[in-house]
């Protein structure tokens, strides 16, 4: 079982940045589809960023170009840099290891009990 811990939550206004990093318990490198899945209050969870098996990223439409998603395998350590934020990216942010993609075109598959492992969680909130 991999346990995730998520950390770089907090607050910060618009415009700027905020880095998530997610520390595994054992090695992810091409064992995972790594992502980051988010849920702000009153909407629904969606995933937003995803690595996979090869390294290769994808991105939600709503965080391309301002999120990056990396790895440092070394560390078994995932990463979600945050740039140019807004306060519609006001949200609870979990890391997730998959067994299976995450993505699919442009439909996302949140890991279940028996398909993956999430974090506990990190709070990001962005004022306006």
């Amino acid at each position: 079982q991999v346990h995730l811990v998520e950390s770089g939550g907090g607050s910060v206004q618009a415009g700027g940045s905020l880095r998530l990093s997610c520390a595994a318990s054992e090695k992810i490198s091409n064992k995972y589809w790594m992502g980051w899945f988010r849920q702000a209050p009153g909407k629904e969870r969606e995933g937003i960023a995803q690595l996979d098996r090869a390294d290769r990223p994808a991105y939600a439409d709503s965080v391309n170009g301002r999120f990056t998603i990396s790895k440092d395998n070394p560390t078994n350590t995932l990463f979600l840099q945050m740039n140019s934020l807004k306060p519609e990216d006001t949200a609870m942010y979990w890391c997730v290891a998959g067994v299976y993609p995450l993505k699919v075109g442009i439909t996302w598959y949140p890991p279940g009990n028996r398909s993956g492992y999430w974090g506990q969680g990190t709070q990001v909130t962005v004022s306006s």
